[in-house]
């Protein structure tokens, strides 16, 4: 049995990463990040053109109709760039409409997405990190929302929100469309410039009702989870390589810092625990896709140690890089403040490792 990628993936690997390297090299990346927006369309629009907004579209809908794996491989590859954007957002927006959308709703917003015609995204948690749907406290009733969502990815610039709240059967998923009345959104300012938040709050805002309920709201955290742990790898990658590069040639005490067993050491070390992680992030999208029934242990399993690692990794590679590591002019912070994303949204490293536990009923 062959456990490696096909060639169609490979190809959609290395097509990303070719079109990143051209057109998202760090200086674009600063750019974008210290605009207003932080939105480039231009590169987005490049984005959907490579196919990256419909991978999982159904063909029917204008899309690829592929599979949560391919989406995957995509994060992956933004991940190592620190591709700004609203990718996650969106990818995880398209997640809901598939598992909780109607047909009608399919059809007015798949293809938008596809094509770039549209930008969808999802709200969420809410105060105190929370992030567990029995806990929301956004209501819905009569058609309305009402609540406050503080970690909504590019909600200023977005078409509509997929909203997380509760009505009388439970938790489930709404749709609110770009200038509905009652929606206040205020800018945030966090560590990961790469990726923006803004916080939205409903006061008897009009929604429409998704299907699918808590399943569907479950199906689109754990899609998200395994959307992050992919980013958290190639960022990882990159921090590693980055750090080798500087091993071999930063000079100290007359030779290469790379010849210290210390510094051997600790790059070998980090090497050994990023390369294995990479089946971790795969089969828990192959899970997703195929096996539904493990699927959220492994999306809870693969969120933890990616987050956790990817935090280790720009860490070491900091300290690896001596004071330098440390400066605004120096490329690592991005991926640094990049992992402070990953590890917190949709929940922190010990609240998803809790979450696999009671999954596998220990």
């Amino acid at each position: 049995m062959d456990f490696g990628l096909s060639e169609d993936q490979v190809l959609l690997r290395q097509t990303i990463r070719r079109f990143l390297d051209e057109q998202c090299p760090t200086s674009r990346v600063r750019a974008i990040m210290e605009s207003d927006s932080g939105h480039d369309t231009t590169l987005w629009q490049g984005l959907v053109d490579l196919g990256v907004t419909g991978l999982i579209v159904p063909a029917a809908y204008g899309g690829s109709g592929l599979e949560l794996l391919d989406l995957v491989l995509a994060a992956e590859e933004l991940g190592y760039a620190a591709t700004p954007g609203p990718f996650l957002g969106s990818s995880m927006a398209t997640v809901a409409l598939m598992e909780g959308g109607d047909a009608a709703q399919r059809q007015r917003w798949l293809p938008q997405i596809a094509s770039g015609k549209a930008l969808l995204t999802i709200a969420f948690g809410e105060a105190d990190s929370q992030w567990d749907p029995r806990a929301f406290t956004t209501k819905a009733s009569g058609g309305k929302l009402n609540g406050e969502k503080p970690f909504v990815p590019y909600a200023a610039i977005a078409d509509a929100l997929i909203v997380a709240a509760a009505d009388d059967d439970g938790p489930g998923l709404w749709l609110v469309e770009r200038g509905a009345a009652g929606i206040e959104t205020t800018s945030l300012t966090l560590v990961d410039m790469t990726r923006r938040v803004d916080g939205v709050r409903f006061k008897d805002t009009p929604a429409t009702k998704l299907g699918g309920d808590r399943a569907a709201l479950q199906r689109t955290i754990d899609a998200g989870c395994i959307l992050i742990a992919a980013d958290a790898y190639g960022g990882s990658r990159r921090c590693l390589e980055m750090a080798v590069d500087y091993a071999k040639t930063r000079e100290q005490f007359g030779q290469i810092i790379g010849a210290f067993q210390g510094v051997k050491h600790q790059i070998a070390s980090l090497a050994c625990e990023i390369e294995p992680s990479l089946a971790l992030y795969w089969y828990a999208a192959h899970a997703f896709d195929r096996i539904r029934d493990q699927s959220p242990r492994h999306a809870a399993l693969v969120k933890a140690h990616m987050s956790d690692l990817y935090d280790r990794a720009t860490r070491d590679s900091t300290e690896l890089h001596g004071g330098i590591g440390f400066t605004w002019e120096f490329d690592l912070h991005l991926w640094f403040r990049r992992a402070v994303f990953d590890r917190s949204f949709l929940g922190e490293a010990a609240v998803h490792r809790a979450r696999a536990a009671d999954l596998a009923g220990w």
